[in-house]
């Protein structure tokens, strides 16, 4: 991975754990923005596990109330799946939490931690704009209502495109590729399609 991309993600991962002042935020080392982002992944995966469990129990006493009903039966099994779905994602962010603290150590720390705090400061410190950009360019949906990650996904690229002037195409690209990661199933393709959206509006303007 390339140091932004690494940059990138960091700021992604670390931005709900991280003070949003710009003065204590500079202060931060490197080691304090991977920290952050580990604890959000392995919260992350805490929280899928939860209801991956949930979602097995379910679905065995589903299973013992009824094992005759098909309608039961299949609605168990629907269940099962999406708690293996689930355990499945929590391994996936065990696994980059393990992962990040060497993609680091092996890139230009410098670099990384530079942009990952440029990130960071113009995403928080121009939030509400950022917000209103995003909440603009929805149609029949609002921030408030996506998965965490998914929003500060939409965040952090808006800030790159708008504030840290990252030509928009580079810009969604990588959004793109974070929401594969890091976002619900399909959310890589409600992303594009806002930055998309975004992306022309701000040329219809120049």
């Amino acid at each position: 991975m390339k140091p932004r991309q690494i940059a990138r993600e960091l700021a992604l991962l670390g931005l709900s754990q991280l003070p949003s002042d710009p003065q204590k935020l500079s202060a931060k080392s490197l080691e304090e923005i991977v920290l952050a982002a580990i604890r959000t992944l392995t919260g992350e995966a805490e929280d899928a596990l939860e209801d991956a469990s949930a979602q097995l129990k379910r679905g065995d006493e589903r299973l013992l109330a009824s094992e005759t009903l098909a309608q039961d039966v299949s609605s168990s099994k629907t269940m099962v799946a999406d708690a293996i779905d689930l355990t499945q994602t929590a391994i996936n962010q065990v696994g980059a939490a393990l992962k990040l603290p060497e993609f680091v150590y092996l890139s230009n720390r410098k670099e990384v931690r530079s942009y990952a705090l440029e990130v960071l400061t113009q995403t928080s410190a121009n939030r509400p704009e950022i917000d209103a950009t995003l909440e603009g360019a929805m149609e029949n949906w609002q921030l408030s209502r996506l998965p965490r990650l998914d929003r500060d996904i939409l965040r952090i690229a808006t800030a790159e495109m708008v504030y840290v002037g990252v030509e928009s195409w580079a810009a969604i690209n990588e959004a793109v590729e974070l929401a594969k990661r890091y976002g619900s199933e399909d959310s890589y393709k409600f992303i594009n399609a806002i930055l998309g959206r975004i992306s022309r509006q701000r040329r219809q303007q120049v």
